[in-house]
């Protein structure tokens, strides 16, 4: 078994070569990690193997080349970040929640071209899935049981249309609990047969709005994204994160073009939060997840269900049946419960649309 990886990767460099050598900047920015976790360049310099030395004279490099301090020494309290080191960390990690789904899923195509030529007769696992914290682990968990996948990631709707059109044999979307679920499941089920199609239940989690620490500007609510120097950024058109602030938008009175920033937008929930850590935005649409891993607060306004849409014959077949094995592994519903904002509540249940949807899957079958 073997796995792809494609990693981002940036570089800083003098813009005269001949009188300064390059930056290490891959090692560079894993210290500037190191010290802010450690609070000190000897701990960051032992767990990359490096005496302090080199790792000093790595740092005094860079700062020539910026003309400005990396560190902060506090007495009695260690080293900090400077303002233009934490510019720098943050920057890495807007990068890679911006650029990480798309490589993990080109990597992911590859690996599945090279497989076809080694194993031609073990054709993988195709999930398709819009990004999301859950979806990643249960990734992860697939791949240690030595389970072929091919994972792309797409937004909920061309997910589900995908699998209607047989390229899939997992579709992950989201639905909102509550007043909008009706409208909502019915922009799905348009591609949903429900004598052809059932639903996986993945886990519950929560939709908010993420707001920088201690929530300086009061935001509170959908109607304060309007107010004058409130700055938004949005996820993509076609997602089900947008869909869904954009029905709360609707029901709330608040007008899109009053919010400014709402067609700057982001592939994921994590870019979302990377782009508002970086001060870049005052506020945005997501999972909790992504709002606690970048240390933000979060205000939570809506509880959705996630689901992967699948064929019953693949059920039958039992193609699928590792996958609920894994669902229903203990351990992996721990690990769902690790994460902040998801609730693992009938993972690995398998539903017809009209358990699921009830009415809302009635009314769309008989249009």
């Amino acid at each position: 078994m073997f796995k792809v990886a494609i990693q981002p990767s940036w570089h800083i460099h003098g813009t005269d070569a001949s009188l300064r050598p390059p930056v290490d900047t891959a090692l560079l920015l894993r210290l500037l990690g190191r010290i802010r976790a450690s609070g000190s360049i000897a701990a960051a310099g032992r767990q990359e193997g490096l005496s302090y030395r080199h790792v000093w004279g790595l740092l005094r490099s860079a700062e020539a080349l910026f003309g400005t301090p990396l560190l902060e020494k506090q007495p009695g309290r260690g080293t900090r970040l400077s303002h233009l080191g934490m510019v720098l960390l943050l920057a890495e990690e807007r990068i890679r929640a911006r650029l990480s789904p798309t490589l993990d899923s080109l990597a992911s195509e590859l690996e599945a071209e090279i497989r076809k030529a080694v194993t031609p007769d073990q054709p993988p696992l195709r999930l398709y899935a819009s990004h999301g914290f859950a979806v990643a682990a249960l990734v992860d968990w697939i791949n240690a049981a030595d389970i072929p996948v091919e994972l792309r990631y797409r937004n909920s709707t061309e997910a589900v249309a995908a699998l209607a059109r047989g390229e899939c044999d997992l579709a992950g979307f989201h639905v909102p609990l509550g007043e909008f679920e009706g409208e909502a499941a019915r922009r799905y089920l348009q591609w949903l047969d429900p004598r052809k199609h059932v639903l996986i239940q993945l886990a519950l989690r929560v939709q908010g709005l993420f707001v920088a620490p201690g929530n300086p500007k009061g935001i509170g609510r959908l109607a304060d994204l309007g107010r004058p120097g409130v700055r938004f950024v949005n996820r993509q058109e076609g997602s089900g994160t947008r869909m869904l602030l954009e029905l709360m938008l609707g029901r709330s009175g608040v007008s899109p073009g009053r919010i400014n920033g709402f067609d700057s937008t982001e592939f994921t929930h994590a870019a979302v939060a990377a782009y508002i850590a970086s001060d870049m935005a005052d506020v945005g649409f997501g999972i909790e997840t992504a709002a606690r891993r970048f240390g933000l607060d979060f205000v939570p306004l809506a509880t959705e269900r996630y689901f992967f849409a699948v064929e019953q014959a693949s059920l039958h077949a039992g193609r699928l049946d590792e996958v609920l094995a894994i669902l229903k592994t203990p351990g992996f519903v721990d690990r769902l419960e690790e994460l902040p904002g998801y609730e693992p509540v009938e993972t690995g249940a398998v539903l017809t649309l009209d358990q699921a949807f009830g009415p809302a899957s009635s009314s769309v079958q008989s249009s």
